[in-house]
């Protein structure tokens, strides 16, 4: 059973068409890789499915449903920039997302701050971009989500903390939700991945599962360098 379908999905930005008719599906229950060179739209395409994008061509469903409001109650968003404000504290924007989403679990949430290291009253503006993505990812997977969409969830932490952060994605989303991860960790991450896809071009390039790209032994590093090899 499929949770995304998208059909001759375009978008561009003047003359820039960065989504050209795509199709495909996604599957749910699945630990998604969305793979692709910078500016190849992988977070055009997270924004359309998260809602903030509208002014596109073509039809996107999540669940049936077209990316809005209803959508949004059971998709949980970790964009590649913060969106705590300066001024609020730790637990201030713990408060937020307790308002805001039903789904969201305060106690949880304080938990993975205090796993983080991270005081309830520590002003965003004073934290490391490192500090800032352990917060924002205590808020993202403290929520009782379907789907996960999360853009580089790892490009502010150093490699020694990789691995624990990656542990920590996997230990606390969801029980059959479905997780779509952009990265260029590739190599980090690409032990958890269960499918892939491969955009460039505008295009879809590979959308398949992980054991039917590996079967012959390579990896998917290998795959990307093999598709992308001539954006270099």
């Amino acid at each position: 059973m499929d949770i995304i379908t998208a059909q001759r999905l375009s978008k561009s930005y003047g003359d820039n068409n960065v989504l050209n008719d795509m199709y495909f599906t996604l599957p749910k229950g699945e630990v998604i890789g969305l793979f692709g060179p910078n500016g190849c739209g992988k977070t055009t395409l997270m924004k359309i499915l998260t809602g903030l994008i509208h002014d596109y061509d073509g039809s996107v469903l999540i669940n049936g449903n077209v990316p809005g409001e209803k959508t949004k109650a059971f998709t949980a968003y970790l964009p590649e920039q913060t969106f705590v404000h300066d001024w609020m504290r730790n637990i201030d924007a713990v408060d937020y997302f307790n308002d805001f989403f039903t789904d969201f679990d305060k106690n949880k949430a304080l938990e993975m701050l205090k796993k983080f290291g991270l005081p309830e009253k520590q002003k965003s503006k004073t934290m490391s971009k490192g500090m800032q993505e352990k917060l924002l990812l205590s808020l993202v997977m403290s929520r009782k989500a379907e789907l996960y969409i999360l853009d580089e969830p790892m490009g502010g932490v150093d490699p020694a903390t990789r691995a624990g952060i990656l542990n920590f994605i996997m230990e606390n989303y969801a029980d059959k939700a479905t997780l779509l991860i952009s990265t260029h960790l590739i190599n980090d991450l690409q032990s958890v991945f269960t499918h892939a896809l491969f955009i460039g071009g505008g295009k879809v390039l590979i959308n398949d599962s992980v054991e039917a790209l590996t079967k012959d032994g390579k990896t998917i590093e290998d795959i990307f360098k093999e598709v992308f090899s001539n954006v270099w």
